[in-house]
């Protein structure tokens, strides 16, 4: 059996899985409905000891994640100095470097991600004032022990203790880059908007979301048509979302971009939802589990080697 016929034999168990899971979600909507009422309980509770600002703030640190990445990617720069200061312990974002695209369609997509994640942040500091938090240190790099190299590590797309990933090197490995954050990004939205009061934030969260959403699509359906020609593309996306659930709890909240059979012929996951359709969401310690890249209750890792700024900064112990 050639390499290629592996990597079909593991993407069409990988399917089989994935239509397994949708069929237990479809049996188990009454389970699904007491999680979904303990997850808005959480957030009750939650939202009775945040304030807004702290919601936008823990917002506001993953725009700066987010913004550094493509900015890095698509100018060869961080993001302006003026969109950095505020309160708590101001870090720079280092590391990352310009792509050489010789895909123009992935350098447009690029493109586009980058102007709205930097809008994103210049927004969230207009609308939080003089409580803005500062950006905290941010790793985007390629070291052995950085963001990029561990989270590739743990999803076992690199093996070794000092092999690396470097998002920055194809087009292939910054859509994998991209996948790691857009995801995690509309999950992060989705979790905490119910946390908002203010009726205006609300609506912007929810067009954040949007955008974000937009994004992780974008990025999707460009890995699925590559992931044709290169289905180690495929098998490498569904890596990283195991390894996103394993740090986040024992939820399957979840998923790569393999395809799913059907009476009706195989189905695209482009966007991935539970079995009424519906996006996931996280909890903003959950969201923290995945860019420390820790399952443990820790306030400092991966991509944030000294923690977040805010009063949301440690992530909680995964169940």
């Amino acid at each position: 059996m050639t390499q290629s016929d592996q990597l079909l034999e593991a993407l069409e168990g990988q399917a089989r899985r994935r239509e397994g899971r949708r069929a237990f979600f479809r049996a188990a909507v009454g389970a699904a409905a007491i999680g979904a009422g303990s997850f808005l309980v959480a957030n009750r509770a939650a939202a009775q000891t945040l304030t807004d600002a702290d919601v936008l703030n823990f917002a506001l640190n993953l725009e700066y994640l987010e913004a550094n990445f493509y900015s890095y990617a698509v100018f060869g720069t961080p993001i302006a100095a003026t969109s950095v200061g505020g309160t708590g312990t101001p870090g720079a974002a280092t590391g990352g470097r310009a792509v050489r695209f010789s895909d123009p369609i992935v350098a447009q997509h690029a493109r586009e991600i980058a102007l709205d994640e930097i809008a994103h942040v210049n927004f969230l500091r207009q609308q939080l004032g003089a409580a803005a938090v500062a950006q905290p240190a941010i790793d985007v790099g390629t070291a052995a022990g950085g963001g990029f190299s561990s989270a590739a590590r743990a999803a076992g797309v690199i093996t070794g203790a000092d092999a690396t990933f470097d998002p920055y090197a194809s087009d292939e490995n910054f859509l994998l880059g991209a996948f790691l954050f857009e995801d995690v990004g509309v999950t992060a939205y989705k979790g905490s908007v119910g946390l908002l009061t203010n009726k205006t934030y609300i609506d912007a969260a929810a067009g954040i979301h949007a955008a974000e959403a937009y994004h992780a699509a974008m990025i999707r359906t460009t890995l699925d048509q590559k992931g044709i020609d290169t289905p180690t593309l495929i098998a490498n996306t569904e890596a990283i979302s195991n390894a996103r659930d394993r740090l986040d709890g024992s939820a399957d909240i979840d998923q790569g971009i393999a395809r799913v059979s059907s009476a009706a012929g195989d189905v695209a996951n482009i966007a991935p939802t539970d079995a009424n359709g519906i996006a996931f969401g996280r909890t903003a310690q959950q969201v923290l589990n995945i860019v420390y890249l820790n399952a443990a209750a820790v306030t400092a890792g991966g991509f944030f080697p000294a923690g977040v700024n805010g009063t949301i900064r440690s992530s909680a112990l995964s169940a």
